[in-house]
């Protein structure tokens, strides 16, 4: 499996920018025995593993602990497509696509069988 462009520089940006402003993550960042194809298809392995689809950034990226922890071998190789997505940034001068409405009608009369609740009075009613 070779990850689009777009997310292996997404992941080498984020690993990149973590290992400049944290010595330790920097040392497990460069062991022989890791590497980014391997990351990869841990993280692909985790993913499937959740059974989900969709994925916030910083879920991802709290998957590198495949550099910190040498018990994480070389994980199998998994097919799979991957997807980013740029978030869209709420805008005040753009409008937001207009819905329209929708409507259940029922096919069927519904009858109301319940019984009227029962006022009770209050010291006001009195």
């Amino acid at each position: 499996m070779k990850p689009s462009d777009d997310f292996k520089t997404a992941i080498e940006n984020y690993l990149n920018t973590t290992a400049q402003g944290d010595s330790s993550f920097a040392r497990s960042l460069a062991k022989e025995t890791k590497n980014i194809e391997s990351c990869f298809n841990y993280i692909f392995g985790e993913v499937k593993k959740t059974g989900l689809c969709a994925f916030d950034n910083h879920e991802i990226f709290d998957m590198f602990k495949y550099y910190n922890y040498d018990s994480i071998g070389a994980p199998a190789k998994i097919n799979c497509k991957v997807v980013v997505n740029q978030p869209v940034m709420a805008d005040l001068f753009n409008s937001v696509p207009a819905m329209t409405p929708q409507v259940a009608r029922p096919d069927t009369a519904v009858v109301q069988t319940a019984k009227p609740a029962q006022k009770t009075l209050t010291l006001f009613d009195l």
